[in-house]
């Protein structure tokens, strides 16, 4: 499964009740216990500021109950897996994180079962590790965390009604429940999962958007992949991306979620090359988090676009780039950029520099091959171009 159709699956099937959802207490009755802190921690991690979170943590919990801070630190977790998902190396941490987190949560609903904000953190500690179940091909799993994380949500609404945050949870599950393809619905009766309504849950989830003090970035996040993948709408996708990379700058996620979009969605290529540029940019002067990752994606974004555009030759600087620095991370994005250098040789009919990259491609190619390279480096090779 590649990076990105992992992250619709995550969103679709995980995303039933994701998340950690802050209401306004002043708008919306009893709220939660220390709202501003909690709000303040999260804007940290959708702001991918990952050096400011312990502090921030510390602020929040006293006076929030230590187990909010539980789950606000596997969100942290879960956004920085996010920015290279196709990297297991935070896999086995990230999983007892969220364990742990889910039990102290569950312990805290059994300790006060009739405090609302108890059932409504356990369904968010519930969906982000769902979310990582599904990207990771854990989909039964992740299916069985789901009811969960709606009867969680459920019971949480049941005692507080003006919980509304809560709504974008239900309105998820009502929503991917509608839009399931066969498989997805055998599974969801094999599990006695309760049945859907699209309409119905793009309402609840709009209501929940509209109401929420902090909700307005997951929701905003979690409807750009609505649109993109259900609605076919990757206009409407974009606008919500740039919203977010204008509200969280520091994060280099949804500026490249911009670029793979305008690219393979609404083919707007010199609309992506634009994203890839500013990534680029931002990336060399350190305004975004994780840099390096950034720029390396980035180079290779704004040189495929370069080759789209009618403009190779100034792809290869790009490429070589990458190639000359040997990133770590993004996974195989070694071996990516000698494979679209390939390409670009052959566009530009030098075969033999084209038959060295696909080469070269194979050799540094990840073992696992989680972006399929070898079959494509191995195409190229094939290729009768003179």
């Amino acid at each position: 499964m590649n990076a990105h159709r992992a992250t619709v699956v995550a969103a679709a099937v995980a995303a039933i009740a994701s998340g950690v959802f802050v209401h306004d207490p002043a708008a919306q009755g009893t709220g939660l216990t220390a709202a501003s802190q909690v709000a303040r921690t999260y804007e940290a991690i959708m702001d991918a500021r990952v050096a400011e979170v312990p502090s921030r943590l510390s602020d929040t919990c006293p006076p929030a109950p230590p187990e909010v801070c539980q789950l606000l630190g596997v969100v942290s977790a879960w956004w920085q897996i996010q920015q290279d998902p196709l990297s297991r190396s935070r896999d086995a941490a990230f999983e007892k994180q969220a364990d742990d987190a889910i039990e102290a949560i569950d312990r805290w609903t059994r300790r006060e079962p009739g405090r609302a904000e108890a059932w409504f953190y356990l369904g968010g500690a519930i969906g982000a590790r769902a979310q990582w179940r599904v990207l990771r091909g854990e989909t039964i799993a992740a299916a069985r965390d789901g009811k969960r994380i709606k009867a969680a949500l459920e019971r949480a609404l049941m005692i507080d009604p003006a919980m509304q945050d809560a709504y974008f949870g239900i309105g998820l599950y009502h929503y991917y429940a509608g839009v399931a393809p066969t498989f997805a619905k055998m599974l969801r009766w094999l599990l006695l999962l309760p049945g859907g309504d699209r309409d119905q849950g793009l309402q609840e989830m709009q209501r929940a958007r509209n109401g929420g003090q902090l909700l307005r970035s997951e929701a905003d996040y979690q409807l750009h992949v609505i649109y993109v993948w259900y609605e076919k709408q990757p206009a409407r996708a974009v606008e919500l991306l740039t919203v977010l990379a204008q509200r969280h700058p520091h994060n280099p996620h949804f500026l490249e979620q911009i670029g793979r979009i305008e690219d393979g969605y609404t083919l707007d290529h010199p609309a992506s090359l634009r994203a890839w540029t500013t990534l680029m940019e931002r990336a060399r002067s350190g305004q975004v988090a994780y840099a390096e990752l950034a720029l390396t994606r980035a180079r290779l974004g704004a040189a495929l676009e370069l080759d789209h555009t009618g403009q190779p030759e100034a792809a290869i600087p790009l490429l070589r780039a990458v190639i000359d620095s040997k990133p770590r991370a993004p996974v195989a994005a070694e071996a990516l950029a000698q494979l679209q250098l390939g390409y670009v040789y052959d566009r530009l009919s030098q075969r033999e520099a084209a038959r060295a990259a696909y080469r070269a491609a194979l050799a540094v190619n990840p073992a696992d091959d989680p972006l399929k390279i070898e079959s494509k480096a191995r195409a190229g090779l094939r290729s009768r171009l003179p």
